[in-house]
């Protein structure tokens, strides 16, 4: 960018300068601050952020980098600070019809509000596909959310799960984060390498996992047996609660066996995304053992 076009402008530039006064008009408001005036006259009303229902905003090097290099992503845009764009671009080529502006921090703090971690990078792109059950025939390892609603703590499982090589992170669709930044960044990149299914109905899903041949496993505090004994046949879906709450009693009543994580010390519960990551390497263990890995 030449510093005419700088001091200029353009139509796009002087568009989305008014979209970040607007946002930080909104962000006033909320916060109770009075509304600034100056010279420029009396406020806006503040108006809606550049995304539409099926775009995501993505931001952070590794989630950006990650949405760049997967074939399925259809990427819009990109805003990036200079130094982000040196790091960044090191060792990737940027697709030639990507729109790339180089911006100042401040300006994609406007955007995603001063907390997002981003980097210096944010890439705006369409959502990924609609991803199904039926896709999953090749895989001998699924990890099922029922109702995990922290976007945090799922970005955190979706990495655990691409680390043991699970075929996907299944998960409803109420109660339960979308496709959003925050969850792409907690996964830093994860989110490109898995399919992220979203059901409707979670026992329904679990009744068509059987008939593939899957053996379910639910984690509870209080199952009968440790995961360890519990788990059998080549093909296993574990599934987990909230944290709190648990597993819904249709759940419970759906799955194929419930079992418990055995803890030896006085603290008998964990982080979902941590009991998750403990009982993917349980069955990534079991899997080899039978020859189901």
């Amino acid at each position: 960018m030449s510093k005419k076009d700088d001091q200029n402008g353009s139509p796009r530039d002087a568009h989305y300068a008014k979209l970040r006064r607007a946002h930080r008009d909104a962000k006033r408001f909320r916060e109770g601050q009075p509304e600034k005036t100056g010279r420029r006259g009396p406020k806006k009303a503040p108006g809606p952020l550049p995304v539409s229902d099926d775009e995501v905003l993505l931001y952070g090097l590794h989630t950006v980098r990650a949405a760049i290099e997967n074939p399925e992503r259809k990427l819009l845009s990109l805003k990036v600070t200079q130094n982000a764009f040196a790091r960044l671009t090191d060792g990737l080529e940027l697709p030639k019809h990507l729109a790339v502006d180089i911006v100042r921090p401040r300006e994609i703090d406007d955007i995603l509000g001063e907390d997002a971690i981003h980097q210096g990078v944010m890439l705006k792109t369409r959502a990924l596909p609609v991803r199904k059950l039926d896709a999953l025939h090749d895989s001998p390892l699924l990890l099922v959310l029922d109702q995990v609603t922290d976007p945090h703590n799922v970005g955190a499982i979706l990495r655990s799960a691409v680390a043991f090589s699970a075929g996907a992170v299944i998960t409803t669709m109420r109660h339960s984060p979308a496709e959003s930044g925050v969850l792409a960044k907690s996964a830093s990149g994860a989110l490109e390498h898995i399919p992220y299914i979203q059901i409707t109905n979670l026992a329904k899903a679990l009744e068509e996992l059987h008939a593939m041949g899957f053996t379910s496993v639910g984690l509870d505090s209080e199952g009968p047996a440790p995961l360890e004994e519990t788990m059998n046949g080549n093909r296993i879906a574990l599934v987990l609660g909230a944290e709190g709450k648990g597993l819904r009693q249709k759940t419970r009543e759906t799955v194929t066996a419930l079992a418990r994580l055995d803890m030896p010390g006085p603290i008998k519960s964990l982080n979902v995304s941590n009991a998750s990551a403990i009982s993917l390497y349980a069955a990534r263990q079991f899997l080899a053992k039978s020859g189901g890995a």
